[in-house]
């Protein structure tokens, strides 16, 4: 059995949104969706299967590609700053605050999407086996995130009241 296998599959995927409306949300941020065909490699995923992958300003995902993937690689990209971004091929890196401030703009992002929100996103991340202090997700976001919310302020990605302010760090 795979790892994929032993993971919970009942998530949204690229499949199961707006995927224009995901493209437009993304390129908000310079970031261009590219759609893999489906059971295709997908160029850039540093996890395999069917991760997002990242390389350059480029999203790709696949129809099966998890939401929460797309939004979480999407925030490396958002949340990294420029010498990294530039160059970007794969491995996002990051230390233990971006990842925080990753998983809480994924959260945040959710609620720019038809048929998302940040609950949905939050039940996904538990589902799929994200794991946090708290025990889910939201609990983090609600309860134990303060710090993650203010990494993202100090580096303006979210404003002094916590909207996204559709920059990326160090833009």
């Amino acid at each position: 059995m795979s790892y994929a296998d032993e993971r919970q599959t009942d998530v949204s995927r690229l499949a199961d949104v707006d995927d224009d409306a995901l493209a437009a949300l993304l390129a908000r941020f310079g970031l261009t969706l590219v759609r893999v065909p489906g059971g295709e490699p997908i160029p850039g995923s540093f996890w395999g299967e069917e991760e997002a992958g990242l390389a350059g300003d480029r999203l790709y995902a696949r129809p099966d590609t998890p939401l929460h993937s797309i939004l979480h690689e999407s925030g490396h990209y958002i949340c990294m700053d420029p010498a990294r971004r530039s160059a970007l091929d794969t491995d996002a890196g990051g230390d233990y605050d971006e990842e925080n401030g990753v998983c809480y703009l994924q959260i945040l992002l959710a609620d720019h999407l038809p048929d998302m929100d940040r609950d949905r996103m939050c039940a996904d991340m538990d589902a799929w086996g994200y794991t946090f202090r708290l025990g889910s997700a939201a609990a983090w976001f609600a309860e134990d995130a303060a710090d993650a919310r203010a990494w993202l302020q100090e580096r303006g990605v979210l404003d002094r009241d916590g909207a996204v302010t559709w920059r990326c760090r160090g833009a």
